[in-house]
């Protein structure tokens, strides 16, 4: 099996895996929060829905990005990864907007002298599981986001992750209803508004990181000093200069110009440029893109 391969298989097994996780979760947080008369674990089970349709974005951008280049997409398809990350990010910030949203109704209720209802023990219950259940699913998938280097996947997994801190803060909240009585029951609003800023945080980030890639952002300094190493690992190589570097999915592109003797044959110079590749993709991934442009050294 090729690398691209087991890298798709891989990203595809801990997608289904949550995927099938969410379907389960989303239902029985749901049904608890309507049994248990808790709109925080309603709220909660919504989100876990989110996470369905946030598996279901990696799955079928996975397939595209994965695609070899063809004459359309000549360095490949791998920007489709970028594209489900962002998706991904805005998904985050529309759960966050409607936890922030109906965390302030709630506030504003309790204000004006209203009461929300003591939530019963079935919500605790499904709320401390939740956090069980989507901690170890954000740590199964953000070890293979980093052995796969999948932006889409480790996305995924924040997401898993954001679920679990949404479920701690409601969990919070009903401890708090449920155990202190009517004047603490505001902590469950107060609780969610806390977390959708953090889940906000954390789908900025994502698509500020996104939006860098596609937007041809290089890599950073310290990359391209690596590359130029690399790039300088054989002695007869002068002067590398005009290196650019970019991200294409999970792959990069790197474009750079050498000097070599200009008494140097053709078959030399191809022979230096290839090990230059080969060294390259040993660093960087089989699917790196890269491109030597070969310049005489002047003589004075």
């Amino acid at each position: 099996m090729s690398t691209r391969d087991n890298r798709e298989s891989v990203i595809y097994r801990v997608t289904w895996v949550g995927l099938a996780v969410n379907v389960v979760l989303s239902a029985a947080k749901i049904l608890a929060g309507i049994l248990g008369r808790s709109g925080a674990m309603v709220a909660d089970g919504v989100h876990s829905l989110s996470d369905m349709f946030t598996d279901i974005v990696v799955l079928a951008f996975t397939r595209l990005s994965s695609k070899p280049e063809d004459d359309d997409h000549n360095y490949g398809h791998g920007k489709y990864e970028t594209l489900a990350t962002i998706i991904i990010s805005l998904a985050l910030l529309a759960v966050g907007g409607m936890i922030l949203y109906d965390s302030i109704r709630n506030i504003v209720l309790i204000a004006q002298g209203g009461t929300l209802p003591r939530p019963h023990a079935v919500a605790l219950a499904a709320a401390v599981l939740s956090i069980a259940v989507k901690e170890i699913l954000y740590r199964y998938t953000i070890r293979a986001a980093r052995r796969t280097d999948s932006a889409a996947l480790q996305a995924n997994a924040w997401h898993h992750r954001s679920d679990a801190l949404s479920s701690a803060g409601t969990t919070l909240g009903i401890a708090l209803a449920f155990f202190l009585g009517e004047g603490w029951r505001i902590a469950d609003p107060i609780a969610a508004a806390a977390v959708s800023l953090f889940i906000f945080k954390i789908a900025f980030d994502l698509a500020r990181s996104s939006l860098g890639d596609l937007l041809e952002r290089s890599l950073p300094r310290e990359e391209n000093d690596r590359i130029l190493r690399i790039v300088c690992n054989d002695p007869r190589v002068r002067s590398p200069h005009r290196l650019r570097t970019r991200r294409i999915g999970a792959n990069i592109s790197i474009e750079v110009h050498i000097r070599l003797d200009g008494r140097m044959s053709v078959d030399e110079s191809h022979a230096i440029t290839k090990s230059i590749e080969h060294d390259l993709r040993e660093r960087y991934g089989a699917g790196t893109i890269s491109s030597i442009h070969v310049e005489p050294i002047k003589r004075v």
